[in-house]
């Protein structure tokens, strides 16, 4: 049997990954954490052999939690899973003792070759497919500055494309209103209130190409 707990703070992604998961043969999800900390009490108590872990959860976030794991729980085969694919970021992700890093929008496939691979001793990080040629700039430490979530960083990328609220929303499948919440979060958090101001931020961040 292979033992999986994921730790990941949206609900709805969190089931889609436990079904493609569960499809492979020997496979089962034990248990779902929200945050670091609540992985971390799951783990004194369950044993597992991988853990499915996103960066940006609230209390204790991937990052923190992947030293934590990687001190007390050495055997653990840690997968990170996240929408950020910077490949300085993986790079300092691999070399903090991950054994795998996945992006949230990879194939079904994919995702079950990688954890296959994982399980039996190989490691699978996305920065060695050329494919990925997102900015290096988005590191930890850019992450934690702005404290953005990964949709905001996404939905800055798209305004400074030039996209329209309508085009965005459609793009992502997501409401105009969600958007719109997004937005007012994203000029909240940066003190810029200007889509002029959101454009500069994301050329200086690497946001856009």
């Amino acid at each position: 049997m292979l033992r999986i707990v994921i730790a990941d703070d949206h609900p709805l992604l969190v089931d889609g990954l436990k079904k493609v998961l569960e499809e492979i043969e020997g496979a089962q999800v034990l248990a779902i954490a929200g945050n670091g900390r609540e992985l971390i009490n799951i783990l004194r108590t369950t044993v597992a052999d991988i853990v499915f872990l996103d960066l940006q959860m609230p209390k204790m976030d991937g990052i923190d939690s992947l030293k934590v794991l990687r001190k007390d729980f050495p055997k653990l085969k840690i997968i990170i899973f996240s929408n950020y694919g910077q490949p300085k970021l993986i790079r300092e992700i691999k070399n903090l003792g991950a054994n795998g890093y996945l992006l949230k929008n990879v194939p079904s496939t994919t995702l079950k070759q990688a954890v296959v691979e994982i399980a039996n001793g190989n490691t699978w990080f996305q920065d060695l497919h050329p494919e990925v040629k997102q900015s290096e700039l988005l590191t930890n430490e850019f992450i934690k500055k702005y404290q953005l979530t990964e949709r905001e960083t996404e939905i800055i990328g798209k305004i400074a494309q030039g996209l329209t609220t309508r085009e965005i929303a459609s793009e992502l499948f997501l409401s105009e209103f969600t958007i719109n919440t997004h937005r007012r979060n994203i000029c909240r958090k940066l003190n810029i209130y200007t889509p002029v101001g959101l454009i500069n931020f994301a050329k200086e961040h690497g946001l856009v190409s």
